[in-house]
């Protein structure tokens, strides 16, 4: 992903934002009183208002900080969600089963991590980009592998298993990780408004997410 930092907004921070998916249906209204109606974006894009986690004149200068070395909009960053930042539920803890990425051919030793959003109405499948280094646990038919058989890239979310740890062909791959939304801020200015000299805060901070 070009024009990327990887680095992760103030986690306190993020932590006090508002905001989740975005999605973008076109919706036709028929002269039956019926209506039409077609999906214009095949997944989801994230977004999020940080301003409401501003509380401190610290917060301030730290968005400040962090806004001035992205260059405002050009370079992207990593934001943890909230809610969803995990492979698994809130409540839960991540595990080596958590989430199915992949069959194994016996040949293919590269799998990218994604998340299944389901219910009995449907599904829809996300694809994770910015896993956490060092949170990635990986399952091949229900038997954890150690660390040493795979690889994980955390600019990507790729798995790939070394020589010998090959999954083979039907063997089931599944994966538990902990992971960041890639965004950058949809603004290239901040407003601070410093309502005591040891606190203040920033109306809004929008940010959006970058699909690659």
């Amino acid at each position: 992903m070009s024009g990327f930092h990887d680095v992760r907004f103030p986690l306190r921070l993020a932590l006090g934002a508002t905001g989740g998916p975005v999605r973008r249906t076109d919706i036709v209204n028929l002269s039956n009183g019926r209506e039409s109606r077609n999906q214009r974006w095949r997944d989801s894009r994230r977004s999020y208002d940080a301003g409401s986690g501003v509380k401190s004149l610290a917060d301030l200068y730290a968005v400040l900080e962090f806004f001035e070395a992205r260059g405002g909009q050009l370079y992207g960053f990593r934001f943890r969600d909230p809610v969803d930042w995990k492979s698994c539920g809130p409540g839960e803890a991540v595990s080596a089963s958590d989430q199915v990425i992949g069959t194994g051919d016996g040949v293919a030793a590269e799998f990218q991590l994604v998340k299944t959003y389901a219910d009995s109405g449907g599904s829809w499948k996300r694809r994770i980009a910015k896993p956490v280094a060092g949170t990635v646990v990986v399952s091949v038919d229900g038997i954890e592998k150690p660390s040493g058989s795979f690889e994980v890239d955390p600019a990507t979310g790729i798995v790939t298993f070394v020589a010998g740890h090959i999954p083979v062909a039907g063997a089931v791959v599944r994966a538990g990780f902990e992971f960041d939304v890639p965004v950058r801020f949809d603004t290239d200015r901040i407003d601070v408004n410093l309502a005591h000299f040891d606190a203040g805060r920033i109306q809004t901070i929008p940010l959006t997410e970058i699909l690659a």
